[in-house]
């Protein structure tokens, strides 16, 4: 007796516990039933933003210097998000800048042509050449008539000859001088110094655009949905390397996933509204936007066990109207009304 007593304890124990354990443990979400009376379709939905995720990333390859936003802060368009280290190519346009005043300069000088001193400089050098020269033909012409008299030697002569020869040259290098400096810039070192000014002016635009893509700018207006790298990371210039993860959460959509058997009951423009567990009974009015052109498998998922994966769905966009406040990526339960 004393025996069964203790067994029939030791089963009342434990179904007390399994029990208890019932009880405390948390009931998943129950999906919403496929169709509903009254001509009102249900399915489940995910709530996402009008312009789904936009992965924002890093034109090049660096690391990252500041961030300057985090998740869930709301961005403007051309807002700078992060920085990368670009000391290299803020020096690299310096120098270049300095290259282009350079190549500015000459350019100037050879359309300019020489200053006005240059050209007085060169004309006195010419009248000075000239005075020398005619100074040793007069003396050459004195001292030819004494040669042929016998009065000086062959070689004074002879020197006096070199030293008008001297002098004739020194006058015509002076002119061929002069000429050059008054006369106009030729067109092929316009076109020269034209060429390497464009070069120069190419080659700092290139650093600029490099400097550029060192900053890292919001491409629309939304919020930070993620942030995957922080300041002191390497940063990757592929596309699967995102730095952060953006949304224009503007407007509201809900992503319904709608059972095959209803998609004769669907139309763009139908009313709609949604509800979710976190706000009881409050409903979020909207109306279909999209309604998909192919069947596909089950997204939505309630992580319901007993919950079909097979299941032949037609995605469908529901627009909410206003701007409820709804997180991005909350599941809730859709119902739109069918075509009658």
């Amino acid at each position: 007796m004393k025996r069964r007593t203790i067994i029939i304890l030791s089963v009342a124990a434990v179904a007390a516990i399994l029990l208890a354990a019932t009880h405390g443990r948390p009931t998943s979400r129950k999906p919403a039933p496929v169709v509903s009376d009254n001509g009102i379709i249900s399915a489940a939905g995910r709530v996402e933003p009008i312009s789904e995720d936009i992965r924002v990333g890093a034109e090049i390859a660096g690391k990252l210097r500041e961030v300057r936003v985090d998740e869930g802060d709301h961005v403007r368009r051309g807002q700078i998000l992060a920085v990368l280290n670009n000391d290299e190519y803020a020096a690299r346009i310096a120098s270049e800048r300095a290259e282009v005043a350079i190549r500015e300069a000459e350019l100037r000088r050879i359309v300019n042509g020489s200053r006005t001193q240059e050209r007085g400089e060169a004309f006195a050098s010419v009248r000075e050449a000239e005075a020398v020269m005619n100074n040793a033909r007069a003396e050459l012409e004195r001292r030819s008539s004494l040669f042929q008299s016998g009065d000086i030697s062959r070689s004074d002569f002879e020197r006096t000859e070199r030293e008008y020869q001297v002098a004739k040259a020194r006058y015509e290098a002076a002119g061929q001088h002069h000429a050059f400096v008054d006369a106009e810039p030729r067109e092929e070192d316009r076109a020269r110094a034209q060429a390497s000014l464009d070069l120069a002016r190419a080659q700092l635009r290139e650093s600029e655009a490099l400097l550029a893509k060192t900053i890292v700018r919001s491409p629309s207006d939304g919020v930070v949905l993620r942030r995957q790298l922080r300041a002191g990371e390497s940063v990757d210039d592929k596309p699967g390397s995102p730095i952060f993860t953006l949304a224009d959460d503007s407007v509201l959509r809900v992503r319904v996933d709608v059972d095959e058997t209803d998609v004769a009951r669907i139309a763009v423009g139908r009313p709609a509204w949604v509800t979710a567990e976190a706000f009881g009974e409050r409903k979020f009015y909207g109306h279909v936007v999209r309604v998909g052109e192919e069947l596909g498998r089950k997204r939505v998922r309630t992580e319901e066990p007993t919950e079909r994966t097979d299941t032949k769905i037609l995605e469908t966009l529901v627009e909410l109207d206003g701007h409820p406040t709804l997180p991005v990526g909350l599941r809730v339960d859709a119902y739109i009304r069918s075509v009658k």
